[in-house]
């Protein structure tokens, strides 16, 4: 069911999956109670790119052929979807571990997956798709839900499918993000930093085909039922970039490695990775092509990013990039929730360390609640932040820093070494945080908490710690 030869191992790095998984989303985003952990809980609007590499790093570890590694993943998931519920704007509860819920998310992936075979002229047979309904139904069973909830067969699960789309998927605000705001306003990959006239031009045209490309191939009873425009010729269009997507197959092997590609897209042009080296030769062809489409169809100017080490971020901008992990505009507890998250996954944290660090955010969030949320409406906005000009270094961020000190140093020798140091910052050692690059070898638990604290009250650019919690 898992690992090299199951079916879903086939499709993993098929081009074909990235137009599937955004169709995917949009069907989960439809469900009420997923809609509403969405824009409460997640960080896809304001780091994207993140959380592209997270969830494709859990679904190698869910679908890979190491059953504790399995295990071990289905354990943190579930601690994750645990601590997602609430109720959304129209008072309704959600629940991210109901397992209606979470069959759901399931059978939007299979489906999806049916879909874009069938879309690119290469549809599945009943064989195949029996076997892959099953690895998907053993994907709910290694996350320890009873069966049921998915149909038992393949042939129920259509009606199943059906059911919930005419009668229970909404136009949910979640879903519209995903649909228009998401690829429209999508921030540039690392890759791209520094190149906001190139990006800027390609995102104009690519974000509304993704979206009108997506509409096209849902369900048309849910189109219907969610007045969702179709623009003329877009079922052509979409069948066309399915067909498109599907001879990609044709190159090489290694050319379109999921992980590769997203990896490539998330590296820092600070790295020690080799790569780096190509990346950096690619982003100066990427200038010069900029400069020619700054000549050819100017755009209207967009800020460049500052320069590592030569400014402070303003309040306003230290609120946006860091602060509001959600981008809904506000901090609140799923801000600082998300960063313990993306802590804890970066160091693939167990219990009870991952619920220490998310306690020791719990703790800052009440002191910052206390301290700024002047009127009293349970979030503080980029107005209360900036007018307070606040110190942020109370005794709950310390306890944030020690307690992530203590998660980093996995041996417990009150020193971070260099594997250690590379497991938080996806980097080689190097200290700069505090304006002077050094040639140490090791990093201790003052100056690493001299170091975080100088970064979250200082609101100074550094090269740990922006791709960590600021960047995309």
């Amino acid at each position: 069911m898992f690992g090299p030869g199951s079916q879903f191992h086939e499709f993993f790095n098929d081009p074909r999956w990235a137009l599937a998984m955004v169709r995917a989303t949009v069907l989960e985003a439809a469900h009420p109670q997923i809609g509403g952990a969405l824009i409460d809980n997640s960080t896809f609007v304001a780091h994207p790119w993140r959380r592209l590499r997270n969830t494709l790093l859990s679904l190698q570890r869910m679908f890979g052929a190491d059953d504790q590694v399995r295990q071990r993943e289905a354990a943190r998931l579930n601690r994750l979807h645990a601590r997602l519920n609430g109720t959304d704007r129209q008072g309704r509860p959600y629940d991210a571990l109901d397992p209606e819920v979470r069959a759901w998310v399931v059978a939007t992936i299979f489906e999806s997956a049916v879909t874009m075979c069938r879309l690119s002229g290469r549809p599945l047979d009943q064989q195949t798709m029996e076997r892959l309904y099953a690895e998907f139904q053993a994907f709910l069973a290694a996350m320890g839900d009873e069966g049921g909830h998915l149909p038992p067969s393949l042939h129920e699960f259509w009606g199943y499918f059906d059911r919930v789309v005419e009668e229970e998927l909404e136009n949910t605000e979640a879903m519209r993000i995903v649909l228009y705001k998401l690829f429209d306003h999508l921030p540039a990959p690392p890759l791209l930093h520094g190149l906001p006239t190139l990006w800027a031009a390609g995102r104009t045209v690519v974000g509304p085909l993704i979206g009108a490309i997506t509409v096209a191939s849902l369900p048309e009873p849910f189109r219907r039922r969610a007045g969702l425009p179709e623009l003329p010729g877009a079922q052509t269009v979409m069948q066309g970039a399915y067909l498109a997507a599907g001879l990609a197959r044709l190159l090489p092997d290694g050319w379109i490695q999921a992980a590769i590609v997203t990896d490539l897209l998330s590296l820092s042009l600070d790295s020690d990775d080799p790569r780096a080296r190509t990346v950096t030769a690619l982003r100066d062809k990427m200038n010069r092509a900029a400069a020619l489409i700054r000549l050819i169809a100017p755009l209207p100017p967009e800020p460049e990013p500052a320069q590592e080490g030569t400014t402070r971020r303003s309040a306003e901008q230290f609120f946006t990039e860091v602060l509001d992990q959600t981008g809904n505009g506000y901090l609140d507890w799923p801000d600082l929730a998300a960063m313990a998250r993306e802590l804890s996954s970066r160091l693939d944290l167990d219990e009870p360390e991952e619920t220490r660090l998310y306690d020791a955010f719990a703790g800052w969030w009440r002191e910052l609640q206390a301290a700024l949320d002047t009127d009293g409406d349970g979030r503080v906005s980029a107005q209360e932040y900036a007018a307070a000009v606040p110190s942020l270094a109370g005794p709950a961020l310390i306890r944030v820093a020690e307690v992530l000190f203590d998660a980093t140093d996995k041996d417990g020798n009150q020193i971070i070494d260099a594997d250690e140091y590379r497991a938080l910052f996806r980097t080689a050692f190097r200290r700069d945080t505090a304006g002077c690059a050094g040639t140490e070898t090791h990093y201790t638990r003052s100056a690493f908490i001299k170091d975080f604290l100088s970064f979250m009250t200082g609101r100074r650019r550094t090269t740990p710690y922006d791709p960590l919690l600021a960047q995309a």
